[in-house]
This record gives C-alpha cells, structure tokens and sequence, in this order.
C-alpha cells in the first residue's frame, strides 16, 4: 500500500475528491494531511476521515527537517499540493524529488507565480481576454509553478465569466483529474 501525503492550507475540496478516489483501493491511501493554517476546513475532513493531521509550525517548515523526516518515518511516495499556498522549502522538494506534485487553476507558464492563487489567477486570467483556462498538474521543484507539467486540461472562458464562475469550470476540472494523476504516478 503506498502512502500519499496532502498539503491543503483551504477548505480541501480536492483532498477530499483524493480520499474518496482511494478508500477502498488496494494501491494507496492518504496516510497525512498536512496545513498551514489551524482552522483549514481540510482538517475538518482529516477528522471526519480519520486521517492523521499535523498543522505546520512555519518555522521549522522552513528551517530544518522536522517535515521531511515526519515524511520519511511514514513512508510517503508522494507528496501532493492540494491548495497549499506555501513555497516549498529546498529540502522537503530535494527529499523527494520527483514525487511532489501540484495543481494549478491555470494553464502554466501564464498565471503562475508567487501571489498567483485562487481567485486572482481568475481574475488575471480574464483581466487579460483569454479565451481558455484550466488546470495543470505538475511537478514541484524550487520555483513556484515551475516544476515540469504532468498533465494540462482546458475549458473554454466565456465573455459573460466571471472569477467565480471561472472557479467553478476549473474545479470541476481538478475534481475530475487530480484524483486520476495520482493514480498513474503510484503505479
């Protein structure tokens, strides 16, 4: 059985939709959820869930390697960024290179970066008069939004969007293939 770690710093939509995926899979279950933010709806569900969750002390998350050996005495093969609004220290992304991934409610490179999170990419994104958005899934490195792209999905924008019902068009979107990436890449 594999184990996957979550990063949720919101309500954790997407976490859920992952725990749902693997509840009674053979191949992997969410063994930690993991927040910046004591009052996350995420925990709520890790509660629910009964899962194990840890709320992340910002200091040692950035100095030292409290979190990459809590990762490594669980036996994570994967760690997966599901609305986690933090940079990614260098050794947490070294520990486990190529086994971190993120999703992103825009098509990277555009709409990506520091500051680029929920409701300003929409905005951003219709602000600049594109005609299609949606999500990517890619690997974690040192930048934010720069790791290489796993997996890019689209929905049309339409002239009467706005940021909330460009939200929901992307959510939709994460729901249904988050939880499918995750599978692949624990196989």
């Amino acid at each position: 059985m594999k184990n996957i770690a979550i990063f949720a710093s919101g309500t954790g939509s997407n976490a859920q939709k992952i725990i749902d995926h693997f509840r009674d899979s053979g191949l992997a279950r969410v063994s930690v959820i993991l927040s910046n933010k004591a009052d996350a709806g995420v925990l709520a569900i890790a509660e629910r869930e009964q899962i194990p969750a840890v709320v992340i002390d910002k200091e040692q998350f950035f100095r030292g390697d409290t979190y990459v050996k809590l990762l490594q005495e669980l036996g994570t093969d994967l760690v997966v960024l599901a609305g986690f609004l933090w940079k990614v220290p260098a050794n947490l992304v070294q520990a486990f290179s190529g086994r971190i991934i993120n999703i992103h409610p825009a098509l990277l490179p555009k709409f990506g970066g520091k500051g680029m999170y929920g409701h300003f990419v929409h905005e951003a994104v219709l602000a600049a008069g594109e005609k299609e958005s949606g999500i990517t899934i890619h690997y974690v490195n040192e930048q934010y939004d720069d790791g290489g792209v796993i997996l890019q999905e689209r929905c049309a924008v339409l002239p009467e969007d706005t940021p909330d019902t460009l939200a929901k068009k992307v959510q939709v979107l994460e729901h249904q293939w988050f939880p499918l990436i995750v599978e692949r890449l624990l196989k």
